[in-house]
């Protein structure tokens, strides 16, 4: 693998090493000096054939890299729709337990079920909220997936890194299941959280 220069030893190069020097031609012979200069522009040619070859390299691996960057910022996204969804849940949760045991207890008056329908309501909202994240997240994903590989089929990009599973969702889904079991506790009595 060849070594990129460092700062230091790029601003100690030389530019006129840059230079492509025009050779020196007998122009005497016009034929021979037309086949020299003809020999000289190839050269040319092909160093800037190399150079531009390289930048497609690194602009393809660029491109590469920047669906890895897409997939974990969707990971990001969806953590984020997680905690959301978490809090409202457990939040929801807590009020309904707390303030049901507070009515049963006959420590509070006034309206028996309205601080428990907001506790349920809260829960219904993180449920809510979560299972639009996954549908977003799974569509996005799939997209995403489907445009790296065209791009791949196309050959514009190497895609050679790994496109796993995403744990994230695993994680949303899971939630999602005991989203749906607080729900069902709440909303019917039943189920481990009643």
């Amino acid at each position: 693998m060849d070594r990129h220069p460092t700062i230091d030893e790029l601003l100690k190069r030389d530019p006129s090493a840059d230079v492509v020097v025009i050779p020196a031609v007998d122009t005497s012979d016009a034929d021979r000096a037309s086949v020299e200069y003809s020999q000289h522009r190839t050269k040319l040619s092909t160093h800037r054939t190399a150079l531009s070859t390289q930048r497609t390299e690194m602009s393809s691996r660029r491109t590469g890299m920047s669906f890895q960057r897409s997939r974990l910022s969707a990971e990001r996204t969806l953590m984020s729709v997680i905690r959301t969804s978490l809090s409202l849940i457990s939040f929801g949760f807590t009020i309904y337990q707390f303030l049901g045991r507070l009515l049963d207890e006959k420590l509070v008056s006034g309206a028996p079920h309205a601080a428990r329908n907001f506790g349920q309501a809260l829960v219904w909202l993180g449920v809510g909220m979560l299972i639009v994240g996954i549908v977003y997240h799974i569509q996005f994903m799939l997209s995403l997936r489907k445009v790296r590989q065209s791009m791949h089929d196309e050959t514009l990009i190497h895609a050679e890194s790994g496109f796993p599973v995403s744990f994230t969702l695993v994680v949303a889904v899971l939630l999602l299941g005991i989203g749906v079991v607080a729900l069902a506790s709440l909303t019917f009595q039943v189920g481990p959280f009643h």
